[in-house]
C-alpha cells in the first residue's frame, strides 16, 4: 500500500508543530506549504490524498488556499481551528466550499490521523474498487488478492515485481497464474487501474491533462493519451465524463491482453 500524502497550508509555526505531531512520518507523507502558491503547486505535481488548511486568524491567503477545495474535489479538505465562537463564520465558509470537516485544534488530536485517512483519496479509491469488476473475469483467490494489493496504491505507478512481493510470489509466477484464458493479463490490469485513477483526477476542475499525467507518473500528457487509447479506446478529453464502469467495459471488449 502506498503511503498517503497530506498537503497542509499552515503559515503559523504553532500549527506546523501540531500537524507534524498528529501526522507521524511512519503513517503519512506530509507536505507543508506556507504560501497559497506553494500549496496549489502540490496538487499539480503530487497525488494528494487529503489537505489541511489552518483557519486561525484567517486572511486572504487562507481563503486563497481554501478555494482549492472547489478546484480539487477528489481531495478531502479539512480546516484546523480552535473552535472559538469567533470561528463560526470561517467554519461555515469551509462547509460552503466543500470541506470534509473542520478539526478542533487541541481537542481532536488523538483522532485526527484516522479522521483524515478515512477520507483520503487512496483509501476511498481502494474501497470503491474493493471487488474487481465482474467484466474483468477475475475470479480466483490469487486474482482477488492481487487486485486488492493493486488498488491499494490508488492508481500510482506500481510494477509487477512490487505486486509479486506483496502477494509472496515471483514476478514470473504471478504473471503466469494471474492471466487465465478468460482473464486479462496483469500488466494490462495495472494499466487499467492507473487509468481509472486518471479519470477520477480528470474530473477535478483545477486539473488539466498535463497535471493528471504528472501526478500519476506518466512521462507526459501524450503518454497518458496513448495509454488511454490503448487500454480503453478513449481520448483523454473524454476521461472527465466517463465513469469507471464505462472504462472497464471498453477495456473488457478485447483490450485485456498484452505481452508479458
Amino acid at each position: 500500500m502506498s503511503t498517503p500524502l497530506v498537503a497542509a497550508f499552515v503559515p503559523r509555526e504553532v500549527a506546523r508543530a501540531w500537524i507534524r505531531r498528529v501526522f507521524p512520518r511512519r503513517r503519512v507523507r506530509l507536505v507543508i506549504a506556507q504560501t497559497p502558491a506553494d500549496f496549489a503547486a502540490t496538487f499539480r505535481r503530487e497525488l494528494v490524498d487529503a489537505a489541511c488548511v489552518d483557519l486561525d486568524h484567517a486572511g486572504d491567503d487562507t481563503w486563497n488556499a481554501a478555494r482549492l477545495a472547489e478546484d480539487f474535489p477528489s481531495v478531502a479538505f479539512f480546516g484546523i481551528a480552535p473552535y472559538r465562537a469567533t470561528d463560526a463564520s470561517a467554519i461555515a465558509r469551509c462547509v460552503a466550499s466543500g470541506f470534509a470537516d473542520v478539526l478542533a485544534h487541541g481537542v481532536d488530536d488523538a483522532a485526527v490521523l484516522e479522521l483524515v485517512l478515512s477520507q483520503a483519496f487512496t483509501r476511498r479509491f481502494a474501497q470503491t474498487l474493493a471487488e474487481p469488476p465482474r467484466e474483468l473475469g477475475l475470479t480466483t483467490p490469487l486474482q482477488h488478492l492481487t487486485w486488492t494489493a493493486l488498488v491499494a496504491h490508488g492508481g500510482r505507478p506500481v510494477s509487477t515485481s512490487a505486486l509479486a512481493r506483496e502477494v509472496g510470489l515471483t514476478r514470473e509466477h504471478l504473471s503466469r497464474r494471474f492471466a487465465t484464458r478468460e482473464s486479462p493479463n496483469l500488466k494490462r490490469v495495472i494499466d487499467l487501474v492507473r487509468l481509472l485513477a486518471a479519470a477520477e483526477l480528470a474530473k477535478n476542475p483545477g486539473s488539466d491533462v498535463a497535471d493528471v499525467a504528472s501526478v500519476l507518473g506518466y512521462a507526459s500528457a501524450s503518454h497518458l493519451a496513448t495509454a488511454a487509447q490503448r487500454i480503453t479506446g478513449a481520448k483523454t478529453a473524454s476521461l472527465a465524463r466517463l465513469r469507471a464502469v464505462d472504462l472497464v467495459r471498453r477495456f473488457a471488449n478485447g483490450r485485456g491482453r498484452s505481452r508479458h
